[in-house]
């Protein structure tokens, strides 16, 4: 028998390439995406997609009504730092409290798994790195704040209702699928791998590196990415471990790399060069932000694929040759 799954923002980057991977292995998935960020084409042949708003009640509770589901993922959200600064309660409403009605309204039609795709921005400015998953949350932006919102609403309804979740937290997605069917299509794109390939392409003006005198080897900010390909699996990996409890957890490949070490590889990938200006800092960025990833790995035995910032690069760099409109191609 066939096992159902709904994601909601599965049409979207993160969560279209976890949809891909349970329709490869036959399961019956239902998409709910308003597709406001999300795009139709990301969505395979033979997978359901309800167009709807997860702030539209009654259009989330008859998708839930036409259960039984094995378990709901979480994807649908804005995701954007700098912007959820600008406009705090946008995202406290749109992420934050949304979000928590979806967890009540699963609560209410006896769904009995729940994982969330959250963010290592709960850390905020955190004191070690690697981050661990015993750091102190302390989220120093209302995007992080509306996800930790979700998590807490989770805790209670384990607590409280017996509900099982899993909260995957990590920092920057990156890559597509390795078979060119599914990649990263923003408007407006703010993730350095894109823009630094469309700087390559001449599709975009030079990319910007805000500030290179920052306490790492080439003064230059150090990020953790991860393959998106590798986040759907341990998506996945996570929703199994459920079967012996609740799990919070990072995702991350527990080393970083530079800005300027992503352009060098984007250079050296594509053959060609990305031209680059140095702006000022910007307000609010660490130094360094890697998330450690040992409770996944010793919970799921989640070891990344795409581990290489080269394996990383060269598959985000096939999809944007490839689709150099994004699926509007």
């Amino acid at each position: 028998m066939q096992r159902r799954f709904l994601v909601t923002g599965g049409a979207g980057y993160v969560g279209s390439h976890l949809v891909a991977a349970l329709a490869a292995r036959g399961e019956h998935v239902v998409v709910l995406d308003n597709l406001r960020l999300g795009h139709r084409a990301a969505v395979p042949d033979g997978v359901d997609l309800v167009e709807a708003d997860l702030a539209d009640a009654p259009a989330v509770d008859a998708v839930l009504a036409d259960g039984p589901w094995q378990a709901v993922f979480h994807f649908a959200a804005r995701s954007l730092v700098g912007e959820s600064m600008a406009r705090p309660f946008e995202y406290l409403t749109e992420n934050g409290s949304v979000g928590i009605r979806l967890v009540e309204a699963c609560v209410r039609h006896g769904v009995a798994r729940f994982v969330l795709s959250s963010t290592a921005n709960v850390y905020g400015n955190p004191p070690v790195v690697p981050i661990p998953e015993d750091a102190p949350t302390a989220t120093t932006s209302p995007y992080g704040e509306s996800k930790l919102m979700i998590e807490r609403a989770l805790f209670w309804a384990a607590r409280i209702h017996g509900l099982r979740y899993a909260c995957l937290r990590y920092f920057n997605a990156a890559g597509a699928d390795p078979a060119g069917r599914l990649g990263e299509d923003h408007t407006p794109e703010t993730h350095l791998v894109p823009l630094a390939i469309d700087a390559a392409l001449g599709r975009r003006p030079e990319l910007v590196i805000f500030g290179d005198d920052y306490p790492t080897p080439d003064g230059t900010c150090i990020r953790d990415y991860v393959h998106v390909t590798d986040l759907a699996e341990a998506h996945l990996l996570a929703l199994e471990r459920l079967e012996r409890g609740s799990i919070t957890c990072n995702l991350g490949n527990g080393s970083g790399h530079s800005v300027r070490e992503v352009i060098r590889t984007v250079e050296a990938v594509g053959g060609r060069p990305v031209p680059a200006r140095l702006g000022a800092r910007r307000p609010g960025d660490p130094a360094v932000l890697v998330a450690a990833s040992d409770l996944i790995r010793r919970e799921t035995g989640w070891t990344p694929r795409f581990a290489a910032l080269t394996e990383i690069v060269r598959t985000a760099y096939a999809w944007r040759e490839a689709h150099p409109d994004g699926y509007a191609s």
